[in-house]
């Protein structure tokens, strides 16, 4: 069975820009629905899909962080070279990573962390989850238990050099957020089993922003734009975007 893979999107919104970021593992349905709320408030939102990602999970052991960051990169100027001067950005998870390194790199309106990690975990509970995301995504192929099986012990045969380059990111930007001068809202779900949620406290306390906000979301999980509080959190990252002195 074919399945129809999720597509990197434009929401053509109005002038002021916001680059949607996915998780690791992930793809744009991670941001998706919090692309169409903005969208429908005048927002132009852009997310990428990092190399690797939305496709079958073969092609995600060749790839790593230095690939992601460059799409990350390629998708900002791909604002730019429209037109949209003023950018703010919104990721989740590794998202949220690349969201804070964002923000000391190049010049950014305004930045949302979503249960971005600044704790490594370690590379077997990482590679467990790429394990489970190849299982997930064969299953969906609609492929027999055989054939999954089958394949998954061919995947296992692929080392996943990048998990270590992954932990050396995470570890760098953490080094570098008191460079991070941008207005910033962090968000943070409290049944995030997937992250030290202690890391939203690192990130609010270890920024240098002059406008930066915390907000704790008690009944959601780790991937908050798709859980019980999303219409919420759609609304408070809109209410932060617009207490932004946008110049249009």
């Amino acid at each position: 069975m074919r399945i129809a893979l999720p597509k990197p999107f434009t929401f053509e919104g109005g002038k002021r820009a916001v680059l949607l970021l996915h998780g690791f593992t992930g793809n744009s349905s991670d941001v998706r629905m919090l692309g169409r709320y903005l969208e429908k408030y005048g927002y132009t939102c852009h997310a990428p899909h990092y190399k690797g990602h939305g496709v079958p999970p073969e092609e995600l052991v060749h790839t790593g962080p230095k690939d992601w960051w460059q799409d990350v990169l390629n998708g900002y100027q791909w604002l730019k070279d429209r037109g949209h001067e003023e950018i703010a950005v919104a990721g989740l998870s590794l998202g949220g990573v690349f969201s804070l390194k964002l923000g000391y790199t190049v010049p950014i309106k305004g930045i949302v962390p979503m249960c971005a990690p600044m704790h490594i975990k370690s590379e077997e509970v990482m590679y467990e989850g790429v394990l489970e995301y190849a299982r997930e995504f064969k299953n969906r192929e609609g492929k027999s238990a055989e054939q999954i099986e089958m394949e998954m012990d061919e995947f296992k045969k692929t080392p996943m050099n990048t998990l270590k380059a992954l932990q050396q990111l995470i570890a760098d930007v953490r080094e570098h957020i008191d460079m991070i001068y941008a207005p910033t809202f962090v968000v943070q779900a409290r049944h995030d089993h997937m992250i030290n949620t202690e890391s939203a406290d690192i990130i609010y306390n270890e920024i240098e922003s002059p406008k930066k906000q915390i907000k704790w979301y008690e009944e959601s999980g780790h991937v908050i734009t798709l859980d019980k509080e999303k219409e919420q959190l759609h609304q408070d990252v809109h209410a932060f975007l617009e207490s932004l002195d946008w110049h249009d």
